[in-house]
């Protein structure tokens, strides 16, 4: 019987982990690391979940605010970023913005749902996570054992179908820009 509970719990792993490609790593990294201690490793007070919430919240943001970031090469070379708006990218640096056509950078379609479902992943990532279970809902782990496998791969497939019926085109901040702008442009 505890070989198949490792077999499951190697699925449920997996699982998360193709969840995983789909979230920006900066973030889920920092999930990862101030989780346990922000959780008090599942055994948490009213601060711990307080804080434990506020953490998952601002990640969640995270995942959702990094869907809009963009990045450029400018004249001088050097890998530039912005946040991209209705007019175009907002540049972090007005310094060699005007060699590039930023209003090509607009905000599209493709950028919400991307947003929205990159947050959706994040959210099963982070709220089916050992600790984060343990913190707020320790019985549903013994009890709803079959939701914790089929969620994640569940929600990874339709995520995945999004992404695929609206590719991601931006290069956001930590990805490298691509040499040609007409990449990002709609």
């Amino acid at each position: 019987m505890v070989a198949k509970d490792n077999s499951k719990t190697g699925k449920t792993l997996s699982g998360l982990g193709n969840l995983l490609r789909l979230l920006p790593t900066g973030t889920v990294f920092v999930y990862q690391f101030l989780n346990p201690v922000l959780t008090n490793n599942g055994k948490c007070s009213t601060v711990n979940k307080y804080l434990t919430s506020f953490l998952i919240g601002l990640c969640g943001l995270s995942c959702g605010f990094s869907c809009f970031t963009d990045s450029y090469k400018g004249s001088d070379g050097i890998t530039h970023y912005g946040i991209a708006t209705l007019k175009g990218l907002w540049p972090s640096s007005r310094s060699d913005s005007a060699s590039v056509d930023l209003s090509s950078y607009k905000i599209r379609v493709a950028d919400f749902a991307h947003a929205f479902f990159s947050m959706i992943v994040f959210a099963v990532v982070s709220l089916l996570d050992g600790n984060t279970v343990q913190c707020f809902y320790p019985s549903f782990e013994s009890t709803q054992k079959a939701l914790l496998m089929v969620l994640p791969p569940a929600i990874g497939a339709v995520s995945s179908v999004i992404f695929v019926l609206f590719p991601n085109k931006r290069h956001g901040i930590g990805y490298p820009a691509s040499s040609d702008s007409s990449d990002s442009k709609s």
